[in-house]
């Protein structure tokens, strides 16, 4: 008897589990579009356009090798909307003895995939995805026993595992990580390459006018669209980013600069993390870039490690901590996520350009995400349940797998302490530091409190304080702490002023 097999929209590849031993002449592949997934929550319009349209793409290729794919439009008339009612219409159309799926990247989908057995009344058979480089089971015996879960020491352990960047069992360079001369600030005469670009081709072009006409109220700018979205434009992307960004990628990843979102990044998380590359695939190639003498140590190593390291780090986080780490909320915080997070209207010039630069590209580089934007939802105490949703719909490399633990753990420390061993929270000397946006401020990074001062400078502190029964015996703040027990009771006083003066303005809605 044939099998049925449910490809999602972020399982794009040919390697794929579920497909590794297809019969093109007995089993259907299934696809579909189905408005739940693009709406529970409301998906920037740029992500839903690139997972659309890659997957009428990779559908055609399945075609192309022989393949029976059944695909359902979202404007198919009996299109039901969603997996479990598609699935049952494939079922009812053809006889097929097994259900065969791969695990899928959410607690969400994998709870419903398990109900299908009984569900449906069919054999469900749930693979690993063995796309990733550490197995769900291998991470979890990991952190079996450990009283902290750190991912440098995951990464030591991938390196060593996968033979990565070792030379005799030790490290190339002889140290494990390079991130201290990853944090160059950006400089004068600075030539960003562009981003690659791809024309859209017919089917591309549909789908804009699908996502125009049926999500034109989601967040974000549609067009223009020049996102890959075949496998062979996805490798174009990852060989031109070796080629142009990578040697001076690990000095200036940190850095910002307006009007520049792209960087020396590589853009390439809308393709990994849709299966359009494979991690294997990006960091071999990286690899061959530094042993052709092409991009320094510190720039490799940095590469590698966001992929072998936290990207396998935070998806094992995720499903060892699930479904109750997405209730977690260590600091208390509660405020509404402000008006400014939707349409970029603040005088802070940083989380404007931040804002804008997301709502255009469906994009916005680590630090942008956590220094600038999470920066501010930390010291403002956010609520984290709003925060991650925010931050789930607008960008495009966003699932929730990689998106909660990144947000919960390290943006706002909601867990306490399980991802990160200190709160990423800085001033805005910070920001200064790493970028040109105070330059162009209507707030003076210099001032400390005050209507005019830089609102990082005391929220910052005001965080501090708020905190300080939670977070003074941190051993990783203790200097920060002695400071602020430094500061004599008028400048405390006004820190705590000049913040509460900003919350009552966020709270009033002001600009």
């Amino acid at each position: 008897m044939p099998a049925l097999r449910l490809i999602l929209g972020d399982q794009l590849s040919t390697q794929l589990a579920s497909l590794r031993d297809a019969d093109p002449k007995a089993d259907t592949i299934l696809m579909c579009e189905v408005r739940e997934e693009a709406t529970y929550v409301r998906h920037h319009k740029k992500k839903i356009a690139l997972l659309f349209s890659a997957m009428r793409h990779f559908a055609k290729a399945l075609r192309a090798q022989g393949f029976t794919v059944r695909y359902v439009p979202l404007t198919d008339p009996d299109n039901t909307h969603s997996f479990e009612g598609e699935v049952k219409r494939a079922l009812q159309a053809n006889a097929y003895d097994r259900l065969v799926l791969t695990h899928p990247g959410e607690v969400r989908v994998l709870q419903m995939m398990q109900a299908w057995r009984e569900a449906l009344e069919i054999d469900v058979e749930i693979r690993e995805d063995d796309r990733f480089l550490c197995p769900l089971n291998d991470f979890a015996q990991w952190a079996e026993g450990r009283k902290e879960l750190r991912m440098e020491f995951f990464y030591r352990e991938m390196r060593k595992r996968h033979d990565i960047l070792m030379d005799s069992g030790k490290p190339v360079g002889g140290k494990w990580n390079y991130d201290q001369d990853n944090r160059k600030p950006p400089k004068d005469g600075l030539t960003i390459p562009p981003p690659t670009r791809f024309e859209p081709d017919e089917i591309t072009q549909e789908v804009l006018s699908l996502v125009a006409d049926e999500f034109g109220d989601h967040f974000g700018t549609l067009e223009p669209f020049a996102y890959a979205v075949t496998a062979e434009q996805a490798q174009t992307v990852l060989s031109e980013f070796i080629e142009h960004r990578l040697p001076k990628f690990g000095d200036f990843q940190d850095a910002m600069i307006s009007g520049e979102p792209w960087m020396f990044h590589a853009h390439i998380s809308f393709y990994l993390n849709c299966g359009l590359l494979s991690p294997d695939t990006c960091i071999a190639d990286a690899i061959k870039a530094y042993e052709r003498g092409h991009a320094p140590l510190n720039a490799v190593e940095g590469f590698v490690r966001q992929i072998l390291g936290w990207r396998e780090f935070v998806r094992g986080l995720y499903w060892l901590k699930m479904p109750d780490y997405a209730q977690q909320n260590a600091l208390g915080a509660d405020r509404p996520l402000p008006w400014f997070y939707w349409d970029g209207k603040t005088e802070m010039n940083c989380l404007r350009q931040c804002i804008h630069e997301t709502r255009d590209h469906a994009y916005a580089h680590h630090i942008q995400r956590l220094m600038v934007l999470g920066n501010f939802a930390l010291l403002a105490g956010l609520d984290p349940r709003e925060v991650n949703e925010w931050y789930l719909i607008v960008y495009a490399d966003a699932y929730e797998w990689v998106e909660l633990p990144n947000v919960t753990g390290m943006v706002l420390y909601a867990d306490g302490g399980v991802l990160a061993s200190k709160p990423y929270a800085a001033g805005g000397s910070y920001i200064n530091k790493m970028s040109d946006y105070c330059q162009d401020c209507r707030y003076d990074v210099k001032e400390k409190t005050g209507k005019t001062a830089c609102p990082f400078n005391y929220l910052y502190w005001d965080f501090l304080a708020r905190h300080q029964e939670t977070l003074g015996n941190n051993p990783r703040l203790g200097m920060v702490y002695r400071t602020w027990e430094r500061f004599d009771a008028d400048h405390k006083q006004a820190v705590r002023a000049s913040a509460q003066a900003f919350f009552q303005r966020l709270e009033a809605s002001e600009v």
